[in-house]
């Protein structure tokens, strides 16, 4: 009885694993082929269960990095994390009391606010962007030169 209990969980935990195609559940599903050997040369549910949480977790934490290193090497970055680190230009001054400050990146114009509480940038200044939150780039002073016709890099 206990064989098909394991066939059954490693089957659901392979068929969840292809739905979501997330790196998951795969891993379970191994510990329950793993209980099902176990159950197979007769030792009781106790030694079943010890098999498959034992087995789940060594797959899990030992082969898991490798699995997200090779399966899914090409992380495409987004627009907001691309833009961290990137030089702008501001088109309006930034000065977070008053709530104001944009700039533009890629062609797309951003609310932009000082990175350090009480820092203001005049318009026309180029800065460097240090974080995103929501739809909000948050910049710092940049080794950049000002750009006189407010184009960015």
């Amino acid at each position: 009885m206990e064989a098909i209990v394991w066939v059954v969980l490693a089957i659901i935990f392979a068929v969840v694993e292809i739905i979501t195609v997330g790196l998951t559940s795969i891993w379970f599903a191994g510990g329950a082929l793993a209980a099902l050997l176990v159950s197979a040369l007769g030792l009781n549910v106790v030694w079943q269960i010890v098999v498959f949480v034992l087995v789940s977790v060594l797959l899990l934490v030992f082969t898991r990095p490798w699995a997200l290193k090779y399966v899914k090497p090409h992380h495409v970055k987004t627009n907001y994390e691309s833009a961290i680190g990137k030089n702008v230009c501001l088109t309006e001054e930034v000065d977070n009391i008053k709530g104001t400050g944009t700039a533009v990146l890629s062609g797309q114009e951003w609310t932009a606010r000082a990175y350090e509480e009480g820092k203001k940038f005049a318009a026309g200044m180029i800065v460097t962007v240090k974080e995103i939150r929501g739809v909000t780039m948050y910049v710092v002073e940049s080794e950049a030169m000002p750009v006189q016709n407010g184009a960015a890099e």
